[in-house]
């Protein structure tokens, strides 16, 4: 188990927000930019767009990340969302037909 913490009071490690940070931008292009999401997720645009450029995630910011895209917290954290090869903007996913 990693315990590493990148910040005195955070509650997940460095590698959990760095997950959290790759699943808040596929959802940024997903949803269309800082603000459709920040309204779905009930955080500032600009609390969203600071933790995916280094600020601390929080573990309340990935709950809600988890809750929105129906996966469970331990995925998120442990990278499994968004599933690496799948397109942000249709969905598809590249991986699924290659022979």
């Amino acid at each position: 188990m990693n315990t590493q913490k990148s910040t005195l009071g955070c509650d997940l490690t460095t590698q959990e927000q760095n997950n959290v940070r790759v699943a808040l931008r596929y959802l940024r292009l997903r949803f269309g930019g800082w603000l459709p999401l920040s309204k779905a997720l009930r955080f500032k645009d600009t609390t969203l767009a600071n933790a995916a450029n280094g600020r601390v995630v929080t573990a309340a910011l990935a709950f809600r990340i988890a809750r929105l895209v129906d996966v469970g917290v331990d995925d998120l954290l442990g990278g499994k969302f968004p599933v690496p090869g799948v397109c942000p903007y249709c969905n598809h996913d590249a991986s699924a037909g290659a022979s």
